[in-house]
């Protein structure tokens, strides 16, 4: 089974910074790799799709969080879905995570790690990870701070599966 390859091109204070490509867990996490797929696709629809919105949330050597859509969080499933599993770990730059608010509360927000974030795990279902771009993700980590309010604008401004 070859496991799905997505992107996000990415803008940051409306200038373009480039593409991250990320493969997704789908034969470890088949319901989180095909809800990110999908609304990075945005083909279920409506406001289910990750293209315009921002990473919101981007913190110096921990990580940048993305993923609230123009309704709100939400998933393919529903308002949330469970956590599958914590087989993977949080080892290092380039770890595609869901960012949640307690055990089984996974919606659309994710978030991309900088550095190893060891102390998430079993906390957060790592799903998938970088494998081009890396050099796009420290460009939007170059605009967060402490608070995790960015100092620009960085956009999703296309995404989709390759």
């Amino acid at each position: 089974m070859t496991r799905p390859r997505v992107f996000f091109e990415i803008s940051i204070n409306n200038q373009s910074a480039g593409r991250i490509t990320m493969e997704l867990f789908s034969d470890i996490f088949s319901l989180t790799a095909e809800n990110f797929r999908a609304l990075c696709t945005g083909e279920k629809g409506g406001t289910l799709h990750y293209k315009g919105s921002k990473f919101h949330r981007v913190i110096p050597d921990f990580m940048c969080q993305g993923g609230t859509l123009q309704g709100g969080t939400q998933s393919i499933y529903g308002e949330r879905f469970k956590d599958e599993n914590f087989q993977e770990k949080h080892t290092g730059p380039g770890i595609l995570s869901m960012a949640n608010r307690g055990p089984d509360t996974n919606s659309s927000q994710f978030f991309l790690c900088t550095t190893k974030t060891d102390w998430l795990d079993g906390k957060h279902v790592v799903f998938g990870k970088v494998i081009d771009g890396m050099n796009v993700v420290k460009a939007i980590e170059a605009q967060g701070t402490d608070s995790g309010t960015p100092k620009a604008e960085c956009i999703i401004t296309n995404c989709g599966e390759l």
